[in-house]
């Protein structure tokens, strides 16, 4: 008995916190359930804080959608005055002539409606400071020419009018008109008829978590927050943490918590950001699908390389990787590199490039202007890799998931000094070394002064298919493939597997080459996505882009004297990423602008030769590096 009575006390020490570990676990995964079932917020969640210290009071907000809008008052000569400090206070800046008037306006203007859509509602906030026993009076009197506008007794649709700051007692609530609402607290007891009259739960957030915005809170955290929100929501009450940073991350976590209001003290940039939700957020439908784990047998060796493929992604930096990797669940082809290295992507003439220059950096090996074609900035023509290894014996083949005209694949196939000249640059095919060509903007190829070079370019071997289905039938020679524009919309508008497709049957065509080929394929519309600013657009096309990575590393396995090298010209959008959860397919970013940037982008390498792109080196350096390769 002595010895087991010390234990006794340590045993139930053990049970105690095990329980409240248990219970704390319930409650995160209430949590994570109750997350799952948030409402999507929209501007109407936006509760404009201190939004008399606008440079335009009530307009800013209104014309951003906000469905809250706060006013502080103090009471002078019996005028509500609005202001944050006694010392701010002005003969002008009345209630009335801030607020109300202009609402009644909004009000005449829609016919009865704050909003031009009648489901768009619209509470004002009205912080007293100080004094509530003669300011609310003093309010019931500012409104009675507007009861329609303010009383829902009087209108559906009317303004809620919300007191808060300096309030009455709960019980008191009743001795005010019901259109008068009040902002309610969580730690306050209502009963159901007090109740009644609260409009909304608002709580500091500093009263309940040190987390200050930044990244997460806490799990344990969370789920006090959660609770606090969703005890709100028990009670039919919609609520609002005030006291909160104004940034993106908070918003995002504000709402995964439950909260209905996000203050802002920027309602533009919050309209913004909830209106472009669809434009910023990827959330898979799918399973996702699993990437090919290369064998790495011929993997960093120096051994000979008779083949290489190079994967373009046009406009792909590493925040579009990281996108896709996390849009996946956490999967990647691009992740299973080995030999990893980063390009600078400068043009001659600027520090941010196009896809022109810097297409023609690592298909030359030359620095050029923004929209030259593989010419230097003198405009003279510059050798590009299919002519440089056509003297080795090598064959070559260029595609695209876009317009083959366009400036990443013609740079190597054409010299012109302008990116836009599509049939000048589709012309010069008859004079390239170019031995495969797929992609779309077939009437590059027929119209105006290329009437006659379809003709031309069968006598010149090629042969022409329409379809991917004509080009896969193909046994040999020269192939022209000119696809319609539809085979090459967007991944999300059902594109399909025409950059894999063509891929493998170039990969099965040239390989008959006995001195081995060299292969550009052009993940070309994740730049689309980047400049029109659509995540969702830029993270299918990059899936589409690494699934057909996934067929270059099985056939560099299967080859082992193959060299596959993947890169970008540049990175567009500015892409960041706000939000991700690899575990649920999903995530939120924002981009900072629509056109490209200077940021460096990756080089991937696998297979024999693979060392050599490891580093830092400017975008000319892959050319070099490529024909060092097949000369060793």
């Amino acid at each position: 008995m002595i010895d087991v009575l010390p234990v006794m006390p340590a045993v139930l020490v053990y049970i105690i916190l095990m329980k409240k570990i248990l219970i704390t676990l319930i409650s995160l995964l209430s949590f994570l359930s109750t997350q799952a079932q948030t409402a999507i917020h929209s501007a109407l969640n936006g509760h404009s804080h201190n939004d008399y210290n606008q440079n335009i009071p009530l307009l800013r907000a209104y014309y951003a959608g906000m469905g809250s809008i706060e006013a502080d008052v103090f009471l002078q000569n019996g005028k509500l005055l609005v202001a944050h400090d006694i010392k701010e206070v002005t003969a002008n800046s009345t209630l009335q002539k801030m607020y109300l008037e202009p609402i009644a306006g909004f009000f005449a203007k829609h016919k009865g409606s704050v909003y031009p859509d009648q489901k768009s509602k619209l509470q004002l906030v009205i912080d007293i400071k100080e004094n509530y026993g003669a300011a609310i009076p003093a309010l019931i009197e500012a409104l009675k020419p507007y009861l329609e506008i303010f009383d829902a007794k009087h209108n559906a649709n009317a303004v809620k009018i919300v007191i808060s700051g300096d309030m009455p007692a709960p019980a008191d609530f009743k001795k005010y008109p019901d259109y008068i609402y009040f902002d309610g607290r969580p730690e306050t007891k209502y009963t159901a008829a007090e109740l009644e009259r609260v409009a909304m739960i608002s709580g500091s957030l500093s009263d309940y978590t040190k987390w200050n915005g930044k990244g997460t809170p806490t799990p344990q955290d969370a789920v006090k927050l959660a609770a606090l929100i969703q005890q709100a929501h028990h009670q039919q009450k919609p609520f609002r943490f005030w006291a909160t940073k104004d940034s993106p991350n908070t918003w995002i976590e504000l709402e995964k918590l439950g909260a209905d209001w996000i203050g802002t003290d920027h309602p533009e940039q919050l309209q913004h950001f909830y209106s472009e939700r669809a434009k910023t957020t990827f959330i898979n439908p799918t399973k996702g699908y699993a990437p090919y784990r290369p064998t790495y047998k011929s993997d960093g060796g120096l051994g000979k390389v008779k083949n290489v493929i190079l994967l373009i992604g046009d406009g792909m930096g590493l925040a579009q990787i990281q996108a896709a990797l996390t849009a996946n669940f956490g999967l990647l082809n691009l992740t299973f590199f080995k030999h990893l290295g980063l390009s600078r992507t400068e043009a001659s003439n600027s520090d941010i490039t196009d896809s022109a220059a810097g297409a023609t950096a690592f298909g030359t090996g030359e620095k050029t202007n923004n929209r030259y074609i593989s010419v230097d900035p003198a405009g003279k023509a510059l050798k590009s890799i299919p002519e440089v290894i056509a003297d080795y014996g090598m064959k070559t083949g260029i595609i695209s998931s876009g317009d083959i005209t366009d400036a990443t694949p013609a740079v190597f196939y054409a010299h012109q000094p302008e990116r836009s000249m599509s049939r000048e640059i589709a012309a010069d095919l008859g004079t390239s070394k170019v031995d495969i060509l797929v992609g779309s903007n077939r009437r590059s190829f027929m119209e105006g002064a290329n009437q006659h070079l379809l003709d031309t370019l069968a006598k010149k071997g090629f042969t022409l298919s329409r379809t991917l289905k004509e080009f896969e039938a193909a046994k040999s020679g020269k192939q022209l493939v000119l696809l319609d524009d539809s085979v090459t919309r967007p991944v999300k508008a059902g594109r399909g597997i025409m950059l894999r497709t063509s891929l493998l049957k170039t990969i099965d065509l040239l390989s008959a080459n006995k001195r081995g080929f060299f292969i550009m394929a052009e993940g070309a519309q994740i730049d689309y996505g980047g400049h029109a600013n659509d995540l969702p657009y830029a993270v299918t096309e990059l899936h589409d882009f690494d699934q057909t990575v996934a067929e270059a590393l099985r056939f560099a396995d299967q080859d082992g004297e193959t060299l596959v090298i993947v890169t970008a010209d540049h990175e567009t959008g500015g892409l960041s990423l706000l939000d991700a959860n690899a575990k649920q397919g999903t995530v939120r970013g924002n981009f900072s602008t629509d056109d490209h940037t200077n940021i460096m982008v990756p080089v991937f390498a696998y297979g024999p030769g693979a060392a050599n792109f490891i580093g830092v080196y400017p975008n000319t350096e892959i050319f070099k590096k490529i024909i060092r390769t097949l000369k060793r």
